[in-house]
């Protein structure tokens, strides 16, 4: 593999950049399956913050994966379109959400570590239905306050379907990562000039 294509595949791992674990979730997919086993999945969970850090996750396995795909659809359809009561897809995906949002997520608790400081710690492994309930619940927060909900842009760079919320100053953000998609606009535009002068 070239070195710039490993890059820009590295570019593209697991992304926590998008400002809710929610839209996080909805990154899984570009620019193809990222949850395609359970160790991407394991990564994922520990990576969102959903868990506290070091939480042992050898129970999470390959069933899981169809939680997290299912609510990740239901998220595309409430986040990629405007609320509707007449869109039955809109209807039926919030009804899920809303269901899956019920069951207690995780409850963590402090505790103290071998170097004598405070943390985060779980009583027992995370249970499917409580890590797919907290993130519910992160869609439903979104949903239902208005100035993140108005924050909610797609990206621009070609054929990224990245969702994220813009919470940067004059509410500008065009890409999902200017480093990608950003980069990517830039080098094109560089081309069509040099095309331009060129002609």
């Amino acid at each position: 593999m070239a070195l710039g294509t490993a890059t820009a595949t590295a570019s593209y791992e697991l992304r926590f950049d998008s400002g809710r674990i929610c839209l996080d979730l909805l990154a899984t997919t570009h620019p193809e399956e990222r949850l395609d086993s359970a160790e991407p999945l394991r990564a994922w969970i520990s990576g969102s913050g959903l868990v506290p850090a070091g939480t042992p996750l050898v129970s999470v396995d390959s069933s899981w994966l169809v939680g997290f795909r299912e609510l990740r659809g239901h998220i595309g359809q409430l986040v990629r379109t405007e609320p509707s009561r007449d869109s039955r897809p809109f209807r039926i995906a919030l009804a899920r959400v809303n269901e899956l949002a019920r069951t207690a997520p995780p409850v963590a608790h402090a505790v103290w570590d071998p170097g004598g400081s405070l943390v985060r710690a779980l009583d027992g492994p995370p249970d499917p239905a409580a890590l797919l309930a907290a993130i519910a619940r992160d869609t439903v927060e979104l949903l239902t306050d208005p100035a993140a909900r108005a924050s909610i842009r797609q990206c621009e760079g070609d054929n990224c379907p990245i969702v994220y919320l813009d919470t940067s100053r004059g509410r500008r953000r065009r890409w999902c990562s200017s480093e990608v998609c950003g980069n990517r606009e830039r080098v094109a535009r560089h081309r069509r000039r040099a095309a331009l002068a060129r002609a």
